[in-house]
């Protein structure tokens, strides 16, 4: 009976977004633009990349330059200022205010201007890629600059450290959701941060990016940008039993590029499931926000070993 009355939930949940015409409410102002060298994020201390007003990506070339391992050089000769990249294979000179640029010796043009801002010199991100010998990407949909490979880290890489599932008990009152695919319990767990998105779990999903968002018939909710279409959340609130979520599928984005987004609603009514039991009479399950967790408990069927939580960006 426990079983039917949750089939039953679920499927509600399923045709009311499907009936309605789920929409979701995008932000109102684009998200910053960032750098990601070989899949990790840059930190810039000041100058950030932006999009300009020809719809050009400039990024701040000395940072990149000596990530790059490439050296820069500034000089001005009267009123014009000139910046040098020299890196082993690749010669770059630039002037301030042009378009054009002195690639290994073939003068290049950009389009766009070569700008100082805030005191750091802004380039095209095609000189990047031309000037630097390095493959670059624009990604639309999360408007980063992908530059180098694109082999992902995993959460089996060492740096991300196994905690015992026992120092982690204040979250673990609901035990159905500490279970590998084979309902083996978990004896440990990794803790991940927003910063180190995009990341692979395991040898499954590559979870790009995790957003807050608006939809037009279930309202607030989680956004995730996967790999993967369908893998469940879990809100972790200290002592208090989890929220699951599943993916509500008539939310669901495809980007074609081989990424989609997940919709989880903050509200559900699987709340008033605990550990099995169904309480009817609960509804303090419409009280929930989304801040009360801690963590969000990222759900993957190739996670055998350990389970994966990322710290609440949202509290």
């Amino acid at each position: 009976m426990k079983k039917i009355l949750l089939a039953t939930l679920i499927g509600a949940m399923a045709i009311t977004a499907t009936a309605g015409g789920s929409t979701i409410h995008a932000a109102s102002t684009p998200k910053q633009v960032e750098v990601l060298l070989n899949t990790v994020k840059m930190k810039f201390p000041d100058a950030m990349p932006f999009q300009d007003g020809q719809g050009s990506v400039m990024v701040p070339i000395r940072f990149v330059s000596e990530a790059l391992g490439a050296k820069v050089t500034y000089s001005k000769e009267g009123k014009v200022s000139k910046v040098g990249v020299v890196s082993k294979d690749h010669k770059v000179d630039m002037t301030i205010g042009q378009t054009t640029a002195l690639v290994n010796g073939q003068k290049k043009d950009y389009g766009t201007q070569i700008i100082l801002k805030q005191n750091r010199t802004f380039v095209p991100l095609r000189l990047v890629s031309e000037g630097l010998g390095q493959k670059v990407e624009w990604d639309k949909i999360g408007r980063w600059v992908w530059i180098g490979n694109k082999e992902f880290r995993s959460t089996d890489d060492k740096v991300f450290k196994l905690t015992k599932l026992s120092d982690f008990k204040a979250y673990t009152q609901s035990e159905e959701f500490f279970k590998n695919i084979k309902l083996e319990k978990y004896k440990n767990i990794k803790i991940i941060k927003e910063s180190d998105l995009p990341i692979k779990l395991g040898d499954g999903q590559i979870v790009y990016e995790i957003n807050k968002t608006k939809d037009s018939i279930l309202g607030d909710g989680v956004q995730i940008r996967s790999s993967q279409r369908g893998n469940s959340i879990t809100f972790l609130v200290k002592n208090s039993y989890g929220r699951g979520r599943g993916v509500v599928d008539a939310a669901f984005i495809n980007n074609d590029d081989k990424t989609g987004m997940n919709f989880y609603p903050v509200l559900s009514r699987l709340d008033k499931f605990r550990n099995g039991e169904y309480l009817d009479s609960y509804e303090g399950w419409k009280n929930f926000k989304m801040t009360q967790a801690d963590y969000i408990l990222l759900r993957d069927g190739e996670l055998d070993e350990y389970a994966v939580a990322i710290i609440n960006p949202f509290k």
